[in-house]
């Protein structure tokens, strides 16, 4: 598991791993039992505080999905319940193939992610105005 902490986003970096995490069961990338990285790990990877991701794993803990094993490691314990059972893997077959079109087509990570979160936008009925290197939501107009 290699975590991406987005300064930009003003989400915290705890709040980050955790999300990271509970994505990574959803989808299948992670399972019960597997061992998450350590906080020296995460912090030499991702560039936070070993602190930030003991909390990440604090809370994960509270919630039930992992359990903090002294001096051996943090383990999946419980995996939250996916949206659909067995479409992860289709849609991840897809997804991969879009995003090999879209390297194909040019478009670099922060394209397909500007694409990805504008498409998520128009999907919630709002649209992304730009103000310096923010982005916030706006009501969209008729």
């Amino acid at each position: 598991m290699h975590y991406r902490i987005e300064r930009r986003r003003g989400v915290a970096a705890y709040q980050q791993i955790v999300e990271q995490t509970k994505r990574a069961l959803r989808t299948g990338a992670l399972r019960v039992g597997d061992r998450l990285p350590t906080a020296r790990e995460v912090a030499e990877t991702s560039a936070v505080n070993p602190n930030t991701t003991l909390k990440a794993y604090r809370e994960l803990e509270r919630e039930g999905i992992v359990e903090l094993r002294q001096g051996v490691g943090t383990f999946i314990v419980q995996a939250p319940e996916r949206p659909v059972a067995g479409a992860g893997a289709a849609l991840i077959a897809e997804l991969s193939a879009w995003l090999d079109r879209a390297s194909r087509a040019g478009l670099d990570p922060s394209d397909v992610r500007e694409m990805v979160e504008h498409a998520l936008a128009e999907r919630e009925g709002t649209t992304l105005a730009r103000t310096g290197n923010t982005e916030e939501p706006k009501e969209a107009r008729p």
